[in-house]
This record gives C-alpha cells, sequence and structure tokens, in this order.
C-alpha cells in the first residue's frame, strides 16, 4: 500500500500512521508515502519535490509540486492507496482536494482508494458560506463545498466521489459525534499545517483565509497566524471601531500590532487587529471574515485585491478561487456589509444542510 498523511496522522497514543501500519500485519506492506502541502511531517513552508525518507527509507511523493495528482508511475504496483489526511473543515484549504485527486488517479490506476475518516475539527453541525461557480474551480475548491462544509474528510469524499463517478472505503471512526469540536475529543492535537497551529487558528480560519486574497497580513510567522491581521497602512482602532459596529454573535476584536515573521509584509509593524471567538455555536468564521473584508476595503481603497496569478491560475483574481465566484468581491467593492452578502447565500446554505443529510455518517445531536 502508499498512505498520504501529514503530520496530524497520528493515532490516540501519539504513534504516526507511517509508523503504525509498517509491521501491522504480515501481508501489508507499506511501499511509499504520498505527502500534501507541507508535506509528510509538516516541514516543508509550502511547494516541495520528493525525496525519500531518512527515517523509514521509503519514496516521498510530493503532491504538492510541479504535480498536484499522483502519477500513473508513483501509483504502480500498488494494491491501495490509504488516504489518513486529518484537515481543517474549510474549502479554501488544499488537503480536501489533494485527496479527491488521489481518487481520481487511483480509478485510472485501478487501486483501491480507502480513507481513514478523521474528525472535521470544527464540529459536523454547521455549514456555512458559498460554494464554487463553475469556471473558479482550482486547488482550493474543485467543487462546489460551502467554505465550512461541515463534514468529516470521509463523509466529503463520499459527496465527491459520487459526483466523479469513483469508487471509495470509508473506514469510520468510532466515539465521535458530530457536535464535537476537536478539543472535545480528548485526542492530541498536532497542528495540521505549520501556520494553523492551535484549533483556534482553525476555528477562523473558514472565514479568515479570504484575507489571502487581499493585501492584508494574516500574521504568518507570528505566534496567532489568521487570527491577526492588518497592514502597515492600517489604522487599528478605526478597523476595531468598524468591526465592533458590525455586531457579529460570538466573537470580539481588539486592535493590536504585529510585525510578520514571513509572507506578506515580513518585518514590518503592521497595524490590524485580533480576532477571538468568544462562544463557538454561535460564531460564524465565514460571515466574520466577510465583516474583516469589509472593514480593511474600507480604509484600503482600490488596491486591496491581490492581483492573479493564484497557485498557478491565471486570469481570475485571487479571492475569487478563494470564495468561489466573483460575487463576494463586487459586493464588497460597493459597500456591502456581512449581513447584505450572507442573505445571498441562505437559499443556498439551506439547501446543502438538505443535500449533505444523505452523505452523514454520525450523529449530528
Amino acid at each position: 500500500m502508499g498512505l498520504l498523511v501529514n503530520a496530524a496522522s497520528i493515532d490516540s497514543q501519539r504513534v504516526h500512521a507511517i509508523d503504525r501500519f509498517r509491521g501491522a500485519a504480515p501481508d501489508v506492506e507499506v511501499v511509499r508515502l504520498f505527502g500534501p502541502r507541507h508535506g509528510v511531517w509538516g516541514e516543508m513552508a509550502d511547494r516541495w519535490e520528493g525525496f525519500s525518507d531518512a527515517a523509514s527509507g521509503l519514496e516521498v511523493v510530493s503532491l504538492y509540486g510541479a504535480e498536484r495528482k499522483p502519477s500513473s508511475e508513483s501509483l504502480a504496483g500498488l494494491d491501495a492507496l490509504v488516504i489518513d489526511l486529518p484537515e481543517v473543515g474549510a474549502r479554501c484549504h488544499t488537503f480536501l482536494w489533494t485527496a479527491t485527486l488521489c481518487l481520481q488517479a487511483c480509478r485510472g490506476a485501478g487501486v483501491e482508494a480507502v480513507v481513514l475518516d478523521r474528525p472535521n475539527p470544527l464540529g459536523g453541525r454547521h455549514a456555512e458560506g458559498p460554494g464554487v461557480d463553475e469556471g473558479f474551480e482550482s486547488v482550493v475548491g474543485l467543487h462546489s463545498l460551502p467554505l465550512r462544509h461541515g463534514f468529516s474528510i470521509g463523509e466529503a469524499l463520499r459527496w465527491i466521489a459520487e459526483r466523479i463517478g469513483v469508487g471509495v472505503r470509508v473506514v469510520k471512526m468510532r466515539g465521535w459525534g458530530a457536535r464535537h469540536w476537536f478539543d472535545r475529543t480528548g485526542l492530541p492535537w498536532v497542528m495540521p499545517a505549520p501556520d494553523l497551529p492551535t484549533s483556534d487558528s482553525v476555528a477562523v480560519f473558514p472565514g479568515m483565509g479570504l484575507v489571502e486574497g487581499t493585501r492584508l497580513s494574516v500574521g504568518r510567522g507570528t505566534a496567532r497566524p489568521f487570527e491577526v491581521f492588518g497592514a502597515p497602512w492600517i489604522d487599528a482602532r478605526r478597523l476595531v471601531s468598524d468591526l465592533r459596529k458590525a455586531d457579529l454573535p460570538g466573537v470580539c476584536f481588539r486592535p493590536c500590532r504585529f510585525t510578520p515573521g514571513h509572507d506578506r509584509f515580513a518585518g514590518e509593524l503592521c497595524g490590524g487587529a485580533q480576532i477571538e471567538v468568544l462562544d463557538r455555536e454561535r460564531f460564524h468564521p465565514v460571515r466574520a471574515g466577510v465583516a474583516v473584508l469589509a472593514a480593511a476595503r474600507a480604509q484600503a481603497g482600490e488596491a486591496f485585491w491581490c492581483d492573479p496569478p493564484f497557485e498557478g491560475e491565471e486570469g481570475k483574481m485571487p479571492i475569487d478561487f478563494l470564495s468561489g465566484g466573483g460575487d463576494l468581491r463586487g459586493a464588497i467593492d460597493a459597500g456591502a456589509g456581512w449581513r447584505e452578502v450572507a442573505q445571498g447565500w441562505e437559499p443556498l446554505e439551506e439547501a446543502w444542510r438538505m443535500e449533505r443529510l444523505e452523505y452523514l455518517l454520525y450523529d449530528a445531536g
């Protein structure tokens, strides 16, 4: 078998899947590892190429370098590809789509795809935000899931597999309920990506990930990435005043200053804000992200959105790929607030709540 894993692919005893599977049974042989963005150990900053793993001696195939989909050569000789890939519950993150490309490749190579299901760290009761419009498919949204989709990775891949006509076997979790956020599971937390170090950063990511489509910093290289955001030209007090007037449920903002360690404005002092979740059940991360965009856009003027390309995609604005279409950018530019934007999603969100029922594997009590 091959294994698609990341740094968080550990069990309750903190044993990594690579070590758990090697020697697990006489007829099981792990012969190849596959890694998503950030690699199999979370050691890669961004794009990376394959190598030989010194600890295991196994070949490691990059699925976030020159190629994003396993080649027929990398799948040659495998009976199964086991996907054990803890992800973050947000459509605009790449792990789910790496797994999707693996399903497609396995079908072409005649390899069985097996998914070891993992908790959605945001719980499985709530879904929020827009889907993906035709023509805006990308590595942060190959299919039209809401930004906060509410699926475990196994449930999401069951939904996707039916749409692309492939087979997938999902090994269910035991003991997880859709009401459980990750910190209620009793499982050890391992950051799934270098800039998502805590469950707090993951909680805000479905909305704050949209900020990547702007000229703001999301605090990469600080202790609170995606929880702090801003730019050298932001008036922190005005920003927070506007966000408090937005009256978002379950969340508060405070003015702050920070210096990003890398990426946008690295080494420069930025004014901005920190987002703090007060009540997770009332908090709507995508609506909060829209409110952040609206408040910052009011200070930035025309030079607010990042220009193409985005993840190698030309011709469309990065925010349009992240949000799933051009409507959000147009609404923010026209001065719309989060309530007005969210009203346009509500029929889609209601339809999604009904559509996803068929694919749920766990009690949503």
